[in-house]
């Protein structure tokens, strides 16, 4: 589908854009990417080369409204925490999308940003898929809790020098024990980059679609 490059003041994130199959009648579930480190920058097309915005951008219609924020250089996504949340507001307002329905995705600097806002906001989001990326050493395990009640996906290359799988296990352990469900995927041939494979298997492709935020977990 034809992603279209967005922005609305120099306060905000520019971020890729797809509407997906959503209208006012059906309302469709939001898939918020958080790109990674060499990804920062100034050009959205940069997050056109791999990964879940170029799976998007190749993609038919898909069953989900898909936005990829970039951050400037030198900066991380907690940095930029506020502007994120303030995005997801304005998406939502602006787009026939379902709130209950949002998933966070994020890959490496990303998947920290995504692990952190996720722990700090539980209640706006359905899913999280964390691919190639560790959890902040600045979360604590009583922030960890928050996240029992969303379902999480975790994608890690056997071969991945920036974070091995025992200890991408010890976090799984963790937030298993605090009663979170969480799904553990290691790519035994896989490297540090291997979203591309991660985000085309139909079968987190159908998972996206799927999830939905406990009731009792709905921001009023």
């Amino acid at each position: 589908m034809a992603v279209e490059h967005r922005s609305h003041d120099n306060s905000s994130l520019p971020y890729l854009f797809a509407p997906g199959l959503a209208d006012a009648n059906n309302p469709a579930p939001l898939v918020l990417f958080l790109h990674g480190g060499r990804d920062r920058g100034t050009d959205l097309n940069g997050l056109l080369k791999w990964g879940l915005p170029r799976f998007v951008d190749l993609s038919g219609s898909l069953p989900y409204v898909f936005a990829a924020p970039q951050i400037p250089e030198g900066q991380t996504w907690v940095d930029r925490e506020s502007d994120l949340i303030a995005l997801l507001d304005n998406l939502i307002a602006s787009n026939p999308i379902d709130p209950s329905r949002v998933i966070l995705s994020g890959f490496s600097l990303g998947t920290a940003g995504a692990w952190h806002i996720a722990a700090s906001h539980p209640g706006r989001f359905a899913g999280l898929v964390a691919v190639s990326g560790r959890v902040p050493k600045t979360l604590e395990e009583s922030q960890l809790a928050a996240l029992k009640e969303i379902p999480i996906q975790i994608f890690q290359g056997g071969q991945d020098q920036n974070l091995s799988v025992e200890d991408a296990q010890h976090i799984v352990d963790t937030l298993r024990k605090l009663g979170g469900t969480v799904d553990f995927t290691v790519l035994a041939d896989g490297d540090h980059f291997i979203a591309d494979e991660v985000y085309s298997d139909p079968k987190l492709q159908q998972w996206l679609v799927s999830q939905r935020r406990r009731e009792a977990s709905v921001v009023s």
